[in-house]
C-alpha cells in the first residue's frame, strides 16, 4: 500500500552508516541519492532493493516525537541478523527478536532504536 517513506535525521552520515549495516542483512541498501549539490541546500538517501528506493532518510532537524518503520523479513534468521547488525551499527535494543503472538500468531520481530531514537523493526509472519 505504502510506496515510499521518509523521515528527517539530525546527523545525515551516522544515520546513513547506520541503515547502511542494519538494512543489509535484509536485503535493503541505498538505491538512490540526492546530494546536496542537486537540492540546493540537503542531502537524501533511498533504500530498497531492485532499484526502487521506498525508505528514505533525509538531513536536517529531527522533529518532536519518534517515528516507527518495519521492514519486512523474508524469515526468522533475517530478522535476528537485522538485529545483530543494527546493534553492531549503534543502534540500541528496543526488543529482542521474538515472537509476537498478540500481532499475528506466526508475527516474529525485533526493535532498534536508530541514532535519533525512532523506533526501527524487522519482522516476518513465516511460521517458525
Amino acid at each position: 500500500m505504502l510506496d515510499h517513506i521518509g523521515f528527517r535525521v539530525r546527523d545525515f552520515e551516522r544515520s546513513r552508516a547506520f541503515y547502511d549495516k542494519a538494512l543489509a542483512p535484509l536485503g535493503y541498501s541505498v538505491q538512490k541519492e540526492a546530494t546536496r549539490e542537486m537540492t540546493g541546500g540537503t542531502a537524501h538517501c533511498g533504500y530498497g532493493a531492485d532499484g526502487r528506493p521506498q525508505f528514505w532518510i533525509g538531513e536536517g532537524e529531527a522533529k518532536d516525537g519518534t517515528f516507527h518503520v518495519a521492514f519486512a523479513a523474508k524469515s526468522r534468521a533475517d530478522v535476528d541478523a537485522f538485529y545483530a547488525a543494527a546493534l553492531a551499527a549503534g543502534g540500541r535494543d528496543n526488543g529482542a527478536p521474538g515472537v509476537r503472538a498478540y500481532y499475528h500468531p506466526d508475527y516474529y520481530g525485533a526493535y532498534v532504536l536508530d541514532p535519533d531514537g525512532h523506533n526501527v523493526e524487522a519482522c516476518c509472519r513465516v511460521p517458525g
